[in-house]
């Protein structure tokens, strides 16, 4: 599978638990429960993934941590928040920068209908 179809996977599987637990609970809550549900479907699902900082030659795990990484392909960060802010967007930028996966989602699960919490965020990746 290529990262367009396992990012039309994962966004089907949130939009599917965000409809069944609706909004505002902890991201940790919305994340233990599409792993398993991307796990369920046969997918590589790792969690709280560190992603190491290179300064001067010297790699530094304690950098960030990626929510979820899905087949070693697609970059999946939760929020459960009132609002996406531009810092929400550059952090997985940088996950981007530092991990050079292709296809990320930036999933807000604090919005009162998912689809509109959905930023789909590219990096060099071919359409």
């Amino acid at each position: 599978m290529n990262e367009n179809d396992i990012g039309t996977l994962v966004i089907e599987t949130a939009i599917t638990i965000h409809r069944e637990l609706g909004p505002g609970l902890l991201e940790t809550v919305y994340e233990v429960i599409l792993a398993r549900e991307l796990t369920n479907l046969g997918f590589e699902v790792k969690r709280q993934i560190p992603v190491p900082i290179v300064y001067k030659g010297i790699s530094f795990d304690e950098g960030f941590r990626a929510d979820i990484i899905v087949n070693q392909k697609v970059l999946i960060e939760l929020k459960s928040v009132e609002r996406i802010s531009p810092a929400h967007k550059k952090q997985v930028q940088t996950y981007f920068k530092l991990t050079r996966l292709k296809l990320g989602y930036l999933l807000n699960f604090g919005q009162d209908v998912l689809k509109s919490g959905i930023t789909r965020c590219v990096n060099r990746l071919e359409e």
